[in-house]
């Protein structure tokens, strides 16, 4: 009978971000055993190789986000809730260190035909659950719902961006401030 597993997949994937977010695409399998506190066999004999790492943080991010989101949400009034849900998709962001070289990361990412794959499917959680939270906001006289939700997906990507190459205040503010002006023109049209 094979003995039990003592570290989680949960404990090496969370490993494997943060040592993204440090180092970007220079991270190595090494360097998540080390972040984990295991070995290299560990680490590689779970995954098999950096792309198989990425490809399993990739598939528990994209099972993640929509219910984060929900959560960041719960308890708030509806236009609340919708920022606090696309906060909750940035605060692994934290700094802009940290924002650069997790998007250094995905440079890297879209170059795999599977990770790519992978990449189409957490965006399209990512829209599932702002539109989520775009009905629950009930926009009045705004776009439609999908593309309500098309929109501020995008401006999340775009703000993330921009703030980890022109990092002048809060991420979160200006998320907020971003979103904002959006919702005022939505309900102004």
């Amino acid at each position: 009978m094979p003995r039990p597993r003592s570290i989680t997949d949960e404990r090496l994937l969370v490993a494997a971000a943060q040592v993204v977010g440090r180092r970007g695409p220079e991270f190595t399998i090494a360097d998540v055993a080390a972040e984990a506190g295991v070995s290299v066999g560990t680490v590689s004999g779970r995954f098999g190789s950096k792309s198989g790492l990425l490809q399993e943080l990739t598939r528990r991010e994209t099972a993640r986000i929509p219910e984060l989101m929900r959560a960041a949400a719960e308890g708030l009034d509806p236009v609340a809730g919708l920022r606090a849900g696309l906060r909750s998709w940035i605060d692994r962001l934290g700094d802009p260190e940290t924002a650069g070289n997790n998007l250094a990361q995905l440079g890297v990412d879209l170059i795999d035909p599977e990770l790519r794959g992978l990449l189409a499917l957490l965006h399209e959680a990512t829209e599932r659950g702002v539109r989520d939270l775009v009905e629950r906001a009930d926009l009045p006289r705004g776009p439609g719902l999908a593309r309500a939700a098309r929109v501020l997906t995008g401006l999340l990507y775009g703000v993330a961006m921009d703030w980890s190459i022109r990092p002048a205040g809060a991420l979160t503010d200006r998320l907020d401030e971003d979103v904002d002006a959006v919702l005022d023109a939505w309900k102004g049209s």
